[in-house]
């Protein structure tokens, strides 16, 4: 059990995201973990993430113990680009759900890592082994797997510094007026439909630097490097400044300039990180995917 005697400087702050700074937690993690009743307040169960916090207060976790995990292992496409003791580096296809949800119990990158590595940290919880960062389903690209605890936790606290070099391919819709630009909007669910993010003013900090990178026909191929990863980042950010990458179908237009299959055109193509044993640089880089660079072909001004 953690056991935290809340700062001056912490008043008025959220329990969820008290706790999340405390413990190198994700903000959804530790909603989780207080909705399951594994945080009390001055003695008391707090169920309540957002519970308003008062200077002078006492906060104790207990996190619950790593349970083996009922996941099948699965013999699926995944390229492992590199591993060690400590880390891998993965190339996720495009389509493929990074971990189970509700919809996709199975078939899923955590199903295939366990297949393909030969272990994985139990701090991303049940579900989630191993998984120190996310991209989604119809993003193709780079992604980074921690294979122990210790390299988890460490890994973990170079993307919350905003340390982990992360960059991305994408074709967006029309051409910019500039060559580079910066998007800043603190991003949140939609308020109206849950299933999307927006730019919300109670949102979390979210920066993108985006360079263009080629002129299309009706598009651009861009570069965009991400400072901090919030869900959907690249895509409402694009979206936002009136440039949604092609082929999206939740930020995109109803009617595309072009028929796209299958999702964004946005690939993680370049991670970049230390070493949390030897504290080496790491830097990987990967091409997209055929559907990826059909569309760039096909878009290409002749």
């Amino acid at each position: 059990m953690s056991r935290y005697l809340v700062e001056a400087e912490a008043e008025k702050m959220r329990l969820d995201v008290y706790l999340a700074g405390k413990n190198d937690l994700t903000r959804s993690r530790a909603e989780k973990l207080i909705r399951e009743g594994c945080v009390r307040v001055d003695g008391e169960t707090a169920l309540k993430p957002g519970f308003v916090l008062r200077s002078g207060m006492t906060v104790e976790l207990t996190l619950p113990e790593v349970r083996e995990t009922p996941l099948l292992a699965q013999d699926l496409p995944l390229d492992v680009v590199y591993q060690d003791e400590d880390l891998a580096v993965v190339y996720k296809p495009s389509g493929m759900v990074v971990h189970p949800a509700a919809g996709n119990p199975d078939g899923t990158m955590v199903n295939a890592l366990m297949m393909k590595l030969d272990g994985l940290s139990g701090i991303g919880g049940e579900l989630r082994p191993g998984i120190v960062h996310r991209i989604d389903k119809d993003t193709s690209g780079l992604l980074l797997v921690a294979k122990n605890d210790r390299s988890h936790l460490m890994l973990s606290e170079q993307i919350k510094l905003h340390t982990v070099e992360r960059a991305y391919q994408a074709i967006v819709i029309g051409r910019m007026r500039e060559t580079e630009g910066d998007v800043s909007g603190a991003i949140g669910r939609h308020p109206t439909d849950r299933k999307k993010m927006a730019i919300v003013a109670d949102g979390r900090e979210a920066h993108t630097h985006w360079t263009a990178m080629e002129e299309l026909r009706g598009a651009t191929l861009i570069e965009a490097r991400l400072t901090t990863g919030r869900t959907h980042q690249i895509r409402v950010h694009m979206a936002s400044i009136g440039h949604p990458v092609l082929g999206d179908p939740v930020y995109g237009p109803k009617k595309s300039p072009y028929p796209v299959e299958g999702g964004q055109l946005l690939h993680a193509f370049r991670l970049g990180f230390i070493h949390p044993t030897t504290g080496e640089k790491m830097l990987f880089e990967a091409p997209p995917e055929p559907r990826f660079t059909h569309w760039l072909e096909r878009l290409r001004v002749k």
